[in-house]
This record gives structure tokens, C-alpha cells and sequence, in this order.
């Protein structure tokens, strides 16, 4: 099987045989690893200026980026973020990893138009927005739905591509932004219609949110995606418990405990990224990875101490 195909089987919840499928949502560390920096964090002010040839150039180099990540690292799947964002050069950079790489590696782009917690700039002006506008706010919320599944049918027309990942963060560490009863208003109905949509059109779904997501993970699974991404320890989320009460309807993904990377002992980083083996392995329907991504911060010698663990230890039998 190829990378690709052990990411859609676990996705389908389907058993694999051999090592179980990983990626990180972002690995930022493109710097410590191969002395370049990542495609997203590059900023191209002049892209206007630029003759095709060296636009030609800087797409190259980020395809390659991402190319040399998943090889050097076995990702199964890619997040491209493509920069600059615009619907042309995010169909070139589709098209360029797939000229690069066949069919190895499952592709994925962002995709959620549902709400996120507000910045702080302007979280106290949202929230009374949410209260005192409620029929705004729905409306809102449906053209954000209608205009993004109507991005997902030219992208489906286009091809290349085999999913997205939703990014929308609604929790902290201790509760979602939104009380549930509020959630299943202003996000869950909105949720759930994209990504029918995503689905009805043959694209995999993968819903990410950090923190505590408990009391709404109710609403989430039930939104249908196919993994719930990132399962995050900080927000007191334990893949255990996730896995015993959902794991025959989501695929999960991540847990590995992104505090303990920059602060914990190896020792507990290597404890971290086993608990995550044992508990989510068992039946399939799960990928391995960070309870965030690879973030800037981040020690390489640390994310390369969490993928030895996976690399020799999570590996299904053999049929």
C-alpha cells in the first residue's frame, strides 16, 4: 500500500498490517531539518513583481519542501498551505506535488468556514454579536457554508485533491468558547452541512480543534467527519477514553502531548507518544501525531525522539 492508501484506510477505519500512518497538520521545522523555510511563513509582497520564471522557481521550492518532509519523516499525508493563497497558485501547488509524487501521498487543504474563537482583539465585540444578532449570525454562517462548498466543487472539478482538513479551533484548555447549548446553534448545524458537502463530493473530512473538546464531542462526532484531529492532553482529552467511546465512528488522530515536547522529560515524551500507541492502535481507525503539529519552538531532536517510538514501536502484525 502506498502512503496514501494507509491514510484512507485509516481514515475508513479499515486494518492495515505494518506501521501505522503519520503526519503532522504543520511541520514547521523545515529550517532545523533542511535549512529552508517553511512554505507558510514566507512572505511574497513582490509575488506581482516576479517574472513567471522565478515564481516558477519559489513554487518548485515549496513543493519540494513538502516532498522532502513526508520522504525523510514517512508522512502518509500532506496539509499544503499554499502561499500566496490564491485560487490559482493553490491549483498549481496541487498539481505540482501531484506531478512530483503520483499518487503517494494524500493531499489536504483547509477548509472550515465555521466559526473560530475570536482573537483577543475582538473577542468581547463577537460574543455580544452572537447574542444580540443571533439571526445575523446564522446567516452569516450559511454563506460561509454556501461559498465554501461551491471552492470544494471547482476543487473537486480540478481533481488532485483528497481532502481537508478543518481548522477551526473552538475550545481552550478548560471549555469551548461557545456553552454547548449555544455550539449547537451557532456551529454544529453549519458544521455538519460542509462537510456532508465535502463527502457528497468524495473528499475526506478530518475536524481539527485543540483543547477541551469534551463537552461538545458529542456534536462533533456526530457532524460525521472522518477523524477528529488533534485529541489534545492539555485540554484534559484522553485518547483512551475517546477511542473506548467513539472509536468505531472516527478515526483519531494525535495526543502526543505537544507540553511535554518543550517541557517534559524525554522519558515522558517517549511515555506520551507510547500511551498514544497503545490506546489508539488497537482495532485501527488511527495516525499518529502531535496533539497540535510541529510547531516553530520546537526542538527537531525532540519531534525526532516522539517519531523513533513510532517509527519502531507502532506497527500492526503482519496478516
Amino acid at each position: 500500500m502506498t502512503p496514501r492508501e494507509r491514510f484512507i484506510a485509516a481514515l475508513e477505519r479499515r486494518p492495515i498490517a505494518g506501521r501505522v500512518p503519520h503526519f503532522e497538520l504543520v511541520f514547521f521545522l523545515t529550517m532545523e531539518a533542511f535549512g529552508k523555510i517553511h512554505p507558510s511563513q514566507r512572505h511574497y509582497a513582490q509575488w506581482d513583481q516576479m517574472s513567471e520564471s522565478e515564481r516558477a522557481l519559489h513554487r518548485n521550492e515549496m513543493a519540494d519542501i513538502y516532498l522532502e518532509t513526508a520522504r525523510k519523516y514517512e508522512h502518509s499525508a500532506i496539509f499544503l498551505h499554499p502561499n500566496p493563497g490564491t485560487e490559482d497558485e493553490t491549483l498549481r501547488l496541487i498539481d505540482l506535488v501531484r506531478e512530483k509524487s503520483g499518487d503517494a501521498y494524500f493531499l489536504m487543504l483547509h477548509g472550515d468556514p465555521t466559526y473560530s474563537i475570536p482573537s483577543g482583539s475582538d473577542m468581547m465585540e463577537q460574543a455580544a454579536w452572537f447574542y444580540e444578532r443571533m439571526d445575523d449570525a446564522m446567516a452569516e454562517a450559511d454563506r460561509r457554508v454556501d461559498e465554501q462548498l461551491a471552492w470544494c466543487e471547482r476543487l473537486r472539478a480540478h481533481g488532485g485533491l483528497d481532502g481537508f482538513a478543518l481548522c477551526a479551533d473552538y475550545c481552550f484548555n478548560d471549555n469551548p468558547f461557545l456553552r454547548p447549548d449555544l455550539f449547537a446553534i451557532l456551529i454544529t448545524p453549519y458544521l455538519k452541512r460542509v462537510i456532508a458537502g465535502m463527502r457528497a463530493m468524495g473528499f475526506y473530512v478530518i475536524k481539527h480543534t485543540d483543547g477541551n473538546i469534551l463537552p461538545i464531542l458529542d456534536q462533533l462526532v456526530d457532524a460525521h467527519p472522518h477523524a477528529l484531529h488533534s485529541l489534545d492532553p492539555q485540554g484534559g482529552v484522553d485518547i483512551a477514553e475517546v477511542k473506548r467511546q467513539y472509536g468505531d465512528r472516527v478515526c483519531l488522530i494525535g495526543n502526543v502531548n505537544c507540553g511535554l515536547l518543550t517541557s517534559g522529560t524525554d522519558a515522558e515524551v517517549v511515555e506520551s507518544a507510547r500511551y498514544c500507541i497503545r490506546h489508539g492502535m488497537p482495532g485501527g481507525g488511527y495516525v499518529f501525531s502531535t496533539s497540535n503539529c510541529a510547531f516553530t519552538g520546537l526542538s527537531l531532536e525532540r519531534y525526532e525522539l516522539m517519531w523513533k517510538v513510532w517509527h519502531d514501536e507502532a506497527i500492526y502484525p503482519e496478516e
